[in-house]
């Protein structure tokens, strides 16, 4: 299966309306307005135009559901079972200096379950989508995650935390502890992309502390239809309610974990 269904049609639709505005700011990024929110994390008028717009777009398909986005909030739909969980611009930091590596994008939790996720790049017009029991697609390509049984032959993404928020001590040690065992290790700064391209191959693993739930929410979908393996960062089950995610095929996932460990 490779087409969409209705709802993976509907949340596509609606990234690519965000995505669309995004494009145009990202070619005008002299004209940005922007404004601190705290250490490292910036919001600017690109971000909240896009919210609104993916808010719109996706009430509009599905008029109820409860909608979850980093700029607004929750805010509870009259549909209690389907709530939209969403990041208008991952990779805020990327875009504001012109680095074409951020991404929409969405998730439908149903009953406290993940059961659709997109996340699209406009800069590369990289469209990533997972439906539950459906698989994971890069445009209309099946996507496996990668078959690579050592560590010492991974490039494994992850997330620096900025030196003013918590973990960063913790940090320096996982990253200690995984660097002396890995063919690489890479900070792009969007998780929503680091999630995909684990789910794509690219990536042999991810792990990162102190995340949003809509940074996660597809990637951890597309992980799993992919065939990899999701925990937190401490190899719990929950990423979304820990607020930490370490992702890669069930040979490396229990290696990287243990490096982790090592590290606590």
């Amino acid at each position: 299966m490779s087409t969409p269904t209705a709802l993976v049609k509907v949340m596509i639709d609606a990234v690519r309306k965000a995505a669309r505005g995004l494009t145009r700011d990202f070619g005008e990024l002299g004209e940005l307005q922007v404004s601190r929110k705290g250490p490292g994390d910036f919001v600017s008028a690109a971000d909240l135009k896009a919210e609104q717009v993916l808010f719109e777009a996706l009430t509009a398909a599905r008029p109820g559901y409860g909608f979850l986005g980093e700029e607004r909030g929750l805010i509870e739909g009259t549909d209690k079972t389907h709530t939209w969980i969403a990041d208008p611009l991952d990779g805020t930091t990327n875009f504001l200096h012109a680095i074409p590596h951020f991404a929409v994008t969405v998730a439908l939790e149903r009953e406290g379950q993940i059961v659709a996720g997109v996340t699209y790049n406009p800069a590369t017009n990289e469209l990533y989508w997972a439906e539950r029991g459906k698989g994971c697609f890069l445009n209309d390509k099946r996507l496996r995650v990668a078959a690579r049984r050592d560590l010492i032959d991974s490039v494994l993404a992850t997330g620096i935390p900025f030196a003013a928020k918590p973990g960063h001590a913790q940090f320096l040690k996982e990253l200690h502890q995984m660097s002396t065992k890995v063919s690489g290790i890479r900070r792009f700064g969007s998780a929503a992309l680091d999630l995909a391209y684990v789910a794509a191959g690219r990536f042999d693993g991810y792990w990162e502390r102190n995340i949003n739930r809509w940074d996660m929410a597809a990637g951890l979908l597309m992980i799993t239809e992919a065939g990899g393996v999701v925990s937190d960062a401490d190899g719990g089950k929950d990423p979304m309610g820990a607020g930490s995610v370490l992702v890669a095929n069930a040979d490396l996932h229990p290696l990287v974990l243990e490096r982790l460990r090592a590290a606590s």
